[in-house]
């Protein structure tokens, strides 16, 4: 009888830690949502499994079937289009604004500003032979980097020197370790412990480009882990700590 009740007891335990939230999670927040996830785990008891990369591509994933519970683009269309193909429970929420920032590693011939104006004399003194960006045809950020180029009329001239990366993560991996002579990436990467120390960046004017609006929504078949989660997500522990990654947040 002893064993029974035992038994009983561990078992909402084992049916907590086989519901794991499955969540695909815009690159640019490879480093907040670590941190949010453990405060999670810590709470709840709860498991979370994160997985980062461009939002175009977990787009295309889910569309494809692969088996997220919560999906957090950078780019809320993605959300809004998997809604209309009634793939989410709802059309979501919007939790955060992006920025992008130029990040220049140590060492580098090219100082952070704003207008971009060293970046023009650098690449007119050929001082940068590689630049980093996102690919733009997939990663939102990769877009942004890229609008905001082109209306300061500079793509033309860095096209053919670009690195692109698979998302924005990879691409401030290129900027800060020295690959590139610099790199337009997320300002939520560029104010990690991990990048920051690997360089300076500057916040670019957010009429360059269109707003990065990222939008999060529960996917069909979520199980009560990634609902709570998404809970969590709204809450002011979990804001508290997207704003010090450098995001606007909604009523803000």
């Amino acid at each position: 009888m002893r064993f029974l009740a035992l038994v009983l007891a561990l078992a909402p335990l084992s049916a907590i830690a086989a519901d794991v939230a499955l969540v695909a999670a815009a690159a640019d927040l490879s480093f907040a949502m670590r941190e949010i996830a453990d405060s999670f785990r810590r709470e709840t008891g709860r498991e979370v499994k994160l997985s980062f990369g461009s939002s175009g591509n977990f787009r295309h994933q889910i569309a494809a079937g692969a088996p997220f519970q919560l999906f957090m683009s950078a780019d809320e269309s993605y959300v809004l289009a998997l809604h209309r193909e009634r793939r989410t429970l709802d059309e979501g929420r919007l939790y955060a604004v992006g920025r992008i920032v130029l990040f220049v590693p140590k060492g580098a011939p090219l100082a952070p500003d704003p207008e971009l104006k060293d970046l023009r004399r650098a690449l007119a003194a050929g001082a940068v032979r590689r630049f980093a960006i996102a690919n733009p045809e997939h990663a939102p950020y990769g877009r942004a980097a890229r609008e905001a180029l082109q209306k300061l009329g500079l793509w033309e001239t860095l096209k053919d020197r670009l690195v692109l990366g698979e998302n924005v993560s990879q691409a401030a991996q290129f900027a800060s370790s020295g690959s590139a002579q610099g790199g337009i990436i997320a300002l939520s990467l560029a104010l990690s412990p991990e990048v920051s120390v690997l360089g300076r960046h500057c916040v670019l004017p957010a009429e360059l480009h269109a707003p990065l609006r990222q939008r999060m929504a529960l996917l069909r078949g979520a199980g009560e882990t990634a609902r709570e989660l998404y809970g969590y997500l709204q809450q002011a522990g979990a804001r508290a700590v997207l704003k010090r990654y450098g995001f606007v947040l909604p009523g803000e």
